[in-house]
């Protein structure tokens, strides 16, 4: 029962106190406020009204406190999954129209459900297909992406919506002159106070203190009369019940957006989850079950009207430094926005939508990595390039397409490089059994009699070819010809059917120019292949040896192949899967 409901623990957890509870309390509230606010601007960030970004604070964040194994991670609507979820759905319906809520609703669900199959499948391992650049590169597009798409609120403007960033851009640059400089000059205040109180103290309520601010100032002087947009209505009570409408077409036309949202939100989520794993080292974070508890949440949240919601970095992170224990914090935090929702409605009409473009600004500030940028460019060139082409390729063809383009381009890199592995030639350091790269040693010996070869990857098909090509150049480079082709196998992890067959044509080319074959350190599922294939005894099992060193005892003195080296051809038969 601990495994599928870790809530559990909190209750039978002996170390579980008033003090902790006191914590958690604490911790909630803090959060609460702070979450209030967000809900409200990433709502509209999304497309939808404000009261589904309050009313995707319950029953998700109540759901994966029950459900998740996090005891920190604080869930909610966030900016990235509020702006895929907008790129997504607005190509079928115009946002803030019933239509358009009723597909977010049923995003949310099929996100779920997705995320519910993989944890049942334990398929967690997909998000590993997501490399760190480009999900670096696509979060600091989708920043610059949101960042622009403010500024309709940020500076007044009618701006309408276009299908590109840059569209909108040099629209607001056109009509600079049009700025409402009343919106303007409050969203730059609250920027301000936010940034300030942020600085003072991280886990102060800047965002809910801009709120009250701008909205008694709206209110006293009746802002909204003078061009500054104002939020109006948001209904009072909790969400009821509700079944959004399905469509088999409807599904397959957001098949797309819903990918891209289970993959990005997973992996932000569990991203947070494990770092403060490490941090506080007080709880395991199990993913498949982090699977099941995000999903669960979408799923059952979205028939209470609730939009996709997902881990929120600012909102852990102040989770954790209130001195949140366990997710009761998270609860305490629900029951926040319930309170919210049943006595503060009325309160929200006069919020001004220049207040809530702040908040999304500042808290999207953050996610452009220019340090990322620069480390990868120091570190590793191709991981540069992926960041930077998923950047620009974000930015210019929207956000499915971008970390699409970063995905593939990471394979083909990635594909380049299996394809064309490290490969070197062994030297002994003179008094010593080590065998060393030549490239490193130069002055090492080389002996006439061996060559020495260590191939550093699996043997596969898409390297086999290299393989070969290799093998012949180093053979040909020789003069004489050694006697023997010692194959140092212990970085060869894996072999497959292709690259057995260039194996035996390495042989048979050896063969006929009168070169042994030696095997050295072939590991265990590599050598049950060969056995299995054949080859093992095509070779001969004398020609099978543990290290090097032994390999080059015969090749030196011709010392026969002693009983311990049946190690070197050892077969286990009974641990095979249906795969292999």
């Amino acid at each position: 029962m601990h495994k599928i409901f870790p809530f559990l623990q909190v209750f039978t957890n002996k170390e579980y106190n008033t003090s902790i509870l006191k914590s958690d309390i604490i911790a909630g509230i803090t959060v609460g406020v702070v979450l209030i606010p967000q809900a409200i601007a990433y709502a509209l960030l999304m497309g939808v009204p404000p009261i589904y970004g309050l009313y995707a604070c319950l029953v998700p964040l109540l759901l994966y406190a029950f459900f998740g194994t996090s005891r920190q991670l604080s869930i909610g609507p966030v900016a990235v999954t509020a702006i895929l979820v907008m790129s997504g759905v607005s190509q079928l319906a115009d946002p803030f129209t019933d239509k358009f809520v009723e597909l977010v609703l049923f995003s949310g669900v099929l996100i779920g459900v997705l995320q519910i199959i993989m944890s049942v499948l334990r398929m967690g391992f997909l998000v590993n297909l997501i490399s760190q650049p480009v999900i670096s590169g696509f979060i600091s597009a989708a920043a610059i992406i949101i960042i622009v798409s403010q500024l309709k609120e940020g500076l007044g403007l009618d701006i309408p919506r276009f299908a590109h960033t840059h569209q909108t851009i040099w629209y607001a640059i056109r009509h600079l002159l049009e700025i409402n400089w009343l919106a303007f000059g409050i969203c730059m205040f609250s920027i301000a106070v936010i940034l300030i109180l942020k600085k003072w103290k991280r886990s102060f309520p800047g965002a809910l203190t801009v709120l009250v601010i701008t909205t008694i100032a709206a209110y006293a002087f009746d802002l909204n009369t003078m061009g500054v947009a104002i939020i109006k209505d948001v209904p009072k009570g909790l969400p009821v019940f509700m079944v959004p409408e399905m469509s088999y077409d409807t599904m397959m036309a957001l098949i797309p957006s819903v990918l891209t949202v289970t993959f990005i939100g997973y992996v932000g989520s569990i991203g947070i989850a494990k770092s403060l794993e490490m941090k506080n080292r007080d709880h395991i974070i199990r993913p498949n079950q982090e699977l099941f508890a995000l999903g669960i949440a979408k799923v059952i949240g979205a028939f209470f009207q609730a939009v996709p919601s997902s881990g929120s970095y600012s909102r852990s992170a102040i989770n954790d430094e209130a001195g949140g224990k366990t997710t009761m914090s998270s609860i305490i935090a629900a029951i926040m926005v319930i309170l919210s929702l049943l006595f503060l409605t009325s309160f929200f009409y006069y919020i001004p939508n220049a207040t809530l473009a702040a908040i999304i600004l500042v808290s999207v500030f953050g996610l452009i990595n220019f340090s990322e940028a620069k480390y990868l460019f120091k570190l590793r060139r191709r991981d540069f390039i992926v960041m930077i082409i998923t950047f620009v390729g974000t930015l210019a063809f929207g956000v499915e397409k971008g970390i699409f383009i970063g995905v593939i381009l990471s394979f083909i890199f990635l594909q380049y490089y299996s394809s064309r592995p490290h490969i070197a030639e062994l030297v002994n350091i003179p008094g010593t059994t080590y065998y060393r790269n030549i490239n490193r040693f130069p002055d090492a010996m080389q002996s006439p009699d061996y060559l020495i070869i260590r191939f550093d990857n699996q043997l596969y098909f898409g390297n086999s070819s290299y393989f070969k090509d290799t093998i012949q150049e180093y053979i040909s480079a020789r003069d004489p010809l050694p006697k023997f082709l010692i194959l140092d196998n212990t970085n060869m992890h894996d072999i497959d059917s292709t690259g057995l067959h260039v194996l035996e044509d390495i042989f048979q080319y050896l063969d006929d120019l009168e070169i042994q074959l030696l095997m050295v350190g072939t590991i265990g599922p590599v050598r049950d292949f060969l056995k299995r294939s054949g080859f093992t005894d095509r070779l001969g099992v004398d020609h099978y040896y543990l290290t090097i060193d032994d390999a080059v005892g015969y090749a030196e003195n011709r010392t026969e192949h002693q009983e311990v080296h049946t190690a070197a051809v050892q077969f286990n038969k009974n641990r095979r899967s249906f795969l292999d």
